[in-house]
């Protein structure tokens, strides 16, 4: 991979399991590649991520460890048959996130939604889908959701949302008092951090594009912008467009309510709209 462009995530996430086994068994880069015939440097390479592991030194690196995990294999197949451009998608992007933030105008952030939200917001804003992939896409986002409770690697959230994406009654009042009272409690977390543009602002930065943007602890590689469209999302990774994105972001932060007046209209409109 090196030589080809940014690593993909992937592979990335792949590296970073090599690397806890190797310090869990309490080798050095040195003297564990000394093992499999090759120098420190290059098995740091492969613990970044930069290069693609090859199946059968990775055996012989699982007997050296002690260490077996389930599917590892699995996974040293599926980044070796990366091509160029994949592994980039937004789940594997936000997984190596310590930072996302997220603009929304039509629909709560994907990281605050309660199962039920996702399953009726998916139904009807993709209908071509099947059952098959609603549960496949609702349990991806379910689980992407626990980083926010990590304690090992806790990803850092802000989410900024339009106050028209709490009035849109997406699966009926009992699924979005549901919802409502979910973004507040998320909200007390020490990794979250919500606030609403009210309807009462007008005009605001954000009419501008949602999209969401995260932030990596890679120097290089510092962050991704994603821009929804019809058919998926634009990916963006020139520093011009990241810089403009924060700037937007900051901005809109500004017009929006603050993260403790957010949470009191969001219980508001929990108790007003959707209450019993």
């Amino acid at each position: 991979m090196s030589g080809d462009g940014p690593v993909p995530f992937r592979a990335r996430r792949l590296g970073r399991k090599f690397r806890e086994m190797r310090e869990a068994a309490g080798f050095t880069l040195e003297r564990a590649g000394k093992y499999f015939d090759m120098s420190g440097s290059a098995l740091q390479r492969w613990e970044t991520g930069e290069t693609k592991p090859n199946v059968n030194v990775v055996r012989s690196m699982m007997d050296l460890y002690d260490c077996r995990p389930e599917g590892l294999l699995d996974e040293v197949r599926a980044v070796r048959n990366l091509k160029a451009g994949e592994g980039f998608d937004y789940a594997d992007a936000e997984e190596e996130a310590d930072l996302a933030r997220e603009l929304t105008l039509l629909h709560v952030p994907g990281l605050l939604q309660t199962e039920h939200y996702m399953r009726a917001l998916f139904a009807r804003v993709f209908p071509p889908w099947g059952m098959d992939k609603i549960n496949r896409v609702t349990l991806s986002r379910l689980n992407r959701k626990d980083r926010l409770m990590s304690v090992e690697r806790p990803l850092q959230a802000h989410v900024i949302m339009a106050e028209s994406a709490l009035h849109t009654p997406v699966g009926g009042r009992e699924v979005m008092g549901a919802q409502l009272r979910l973004i507040a409690e998320l909200a007390a977390l020490p990794t979250v951090t919500v606030q609403v543009i009210p309807l009462a602002r007008g005009a605001h930065g954000g009419m501008r594009a949602e999209f969401a943007l995260l932030t990596f602890p890679y120097p290089d590689y510092p962050g991704m912008l994603f821009v929804p469209f019809v058919n998926g999302a634009k990916r963006e990774d020139k520093e011009g467009a990241l810089e403009g994105a924060r700037l937007l972001f900051e901005h809109v932060s500004c017009e929006a309510l603050a993260p403790n007046e957010s949470v009191e209209l969001i219980e508001r409109l929990a108790g007003d709209l959707y209450g019993p």
